[in-house]
């Protein structure tokens, strides 16, 4: 049965955020919100994480996705980033962007792009999906909570409970979030290129 986990959406409660933290690394799955809409997420190297994640959101094998951290510093030990990329992430971030960038051995084989060796990284603005991060200690391999037919990200706990019931372990409600999945800047290459449009502003690159 899934457990349904209400937080304060401003100051959410540690001991919550603690049990929540140990269920990921017992290789759960969970839903819980980011600033661009609620995400799926589980342990980096988890054993079935990441196909439960393309079940739910019916997604082809070429899907980018992302390492959702807490800070450039942490993401540093799973991406290569070079100064103008650095430079350009923290420029916007926390915020509404995830970019796809080359990925380090920290990145296990299976969860990278079959062919880029590529992966997603994000910062999300948004005081749940930090705190989390920080109790849990690394990033959460994640995916927006798109589902298919649908464009825009489910935003409310209780509407994840309704649509996905027990596919997922452990749903984090921590209030109505953003209505827009994230700008996606792909920086596999010299220039950048918007991948997705989204609720980051795009002339930034």
């Amino acid at each position: 049965m899934v457990a349904y986990v209400e937080v304060h959406p401003d100051n959410p409660q540690q001991r919550l955020l603690a049990k929540v933290a140990s269920r990921i690394e017992n290789d759960e799955l969970i839903a819980y919100p980011t600033d661009s809409g609620y995400a799926l997420g589980c342990r980096l190297d988890s054993s079935t994480g990441a196909k439960r994640i393309s079940e739910i959101r019916d997604l082809d094998k070429s899907h980018h996705y992302t390492l959702v951290c807490a800070s450039l510093a942490q993401a540093s030990a799973y991406v290569r980033l070079n100064n103008q990329v650095f430079r350009a992430m923290k420029s916007v971030t926390p915020g509404p962007y995830t970019f796809i960038v080359p990925a380090t051995r920290e990145v296990p084989k299976k969860m990278a792009h079959p062919k880029k060796y590529s992966v997603g990284v994000r910062i999300p603005d948004q005081s749940v999906a930090l705190a989390l991060l920080s109790e849990y200690g690394q990033p959460i391999l994640s995916s927006t909570l798109i589902l298919p037919g649908e464009e825009l990200p489910i935003t409310e706990g209780w509407a994840v409970q309704d649509e996905l019931g027990d596919q997922v372990d452990v749903i984090v409600d921590g209030g109505e979030v953003g209505t827009e999945a994230t700008t996606v800047v792909d920086w596999t290459s010299s220039v950048p290129e918007i991948a997705r449009f989204g609720a980051g502003d795009p002339d930034r690159f």
